[in-house]
């Protein structure tokens, strides 16, 4: 089997699941489901209940060059109205840079997540239309399935990576650091 199959094995029949058929009809441009609610979600079906990493919210990076904040506050108000027991984060990629100090500007939503901190934290996922998964992986699956907790290129020497490696530590046991 390979690894998008077993993503696709272990976020079918979960929340990640349905949070992404409701996405989907929100008709961002270039959207993803990516960070800690997929993780997180992965962790806890491999490591089991002693893995205290759960959903915070769901992070959904679009990419528009010609969008502004209001469609961001749109996702976020019908994700909300449809799940009101969930927090969703859904941030326009290419605006980023402008609102955030000291951010590169990103070409595309698959630019910004192989620049988020962890290698397993750089996942993105998503139904289309149809209900047909995609996957953007940039470093693979490997240390997501492993447990392995490793900066990306661009985080190597960052301190929010080493400190937020730490929390997942202190959650979850089983998860190890990697260099």
């Amino acid at each position: 089997m390979n690894s998008n199959t077993r993503l696709q094995i272990i976020l079918a029949d979960t929340r990640i699941d349905i949070v992404l058929r409701a996405i989907a009809q929100l008709n961002l441009p270039n959207w993803w489901l990516a960070g800690g609610a997929v993780r997180n979600t992965v962790w806890h079906s491999i490591f089991g209940e002693n893995c205290r990493l759960g959903i915070k919210d769901f992070d959904i990076a679009f990419f528009d060059i010609e969008g502004n904040r209001s469609q961001e506050l749109a996702a976020k108000a019908t994700l909300t109205e449809q799940f009101p027991h969930d927090q969703f984060d859904v941030k326009n990629q290419a605006s980023f840079a402008r609102w955030r100090i000291g951010s590169k500007p990103y070409t595309s939503t698959e630019d910004a997540i192989a620049d988020w901190l962890h290698t397993a934290t750089a996942v993105g996922v998503r139904q289309d239309t149809q209900g047909q998964w995609q996957f953007f992986t940039p470093y693979g699956l490997d240390d997501l399935f492993a447990g392995i907790i490793r900066p990306t290129p661009a985080h190597i020497h960052n301190l929010d990576a080493e400190n937020k490696a730490s929390g997942f530590l202190e959650k979850c046991p089983y998860l190890r650091l990697g260099l």
